[in-house]
């Protein structure tokens, strides 16, 4: 699995870090449910040099609420995916996605009134 992909648009000399397309299922999938629970209505993918970035909004013009990020110079240390909130704070690392959007995923578990 290639995570540095040419950016169109720019000669295609620079590598930049792009999310893979399993990635991509895995985190539109958490995404769909979000939304479908009222929680989430926008989302923006950045694909920069040593970062590629999926940020969640509740409104389009507001900051992100999450930010995850995929930085692969960090695999063999904390993990190369983490979620981060909207203060900055890091609410997970590690290394496999799925087990990093769990962090994210208990926001659907809501008590029953």
């Amino acid at each position: 699995m290639n995570s540095l992909t040419p950016f169109p648009g720019r000669g295609g000399t620079s590598d930049v870090v792009a999310f893979h397309r399993t990635e991509l299922n895995v985190i539109l999938s958490l995404y769909g449910r979000m939304v479908a629970a009222g929680e989430w209505r926008d989302y923006g993918i950045s694909s920069l040099r040593d970062v590629a970035v999926f940020s969640v909004f509740r409104r389009t013009a507001e900051n992100p609420l999450y930010r995850i990020e995929k930085r692969p110079k960090l695999r063999s240390r904390q993990g190369e995916y983490a979620v981060i909130g909207m203060d900055g704070q890091v609410l997970k690392r590690g290394h496999d996605l799925r087990t990093v959007l769990r962090v994210l995923e208990r926001k659907l578990i809501r008590p029953i009134e």
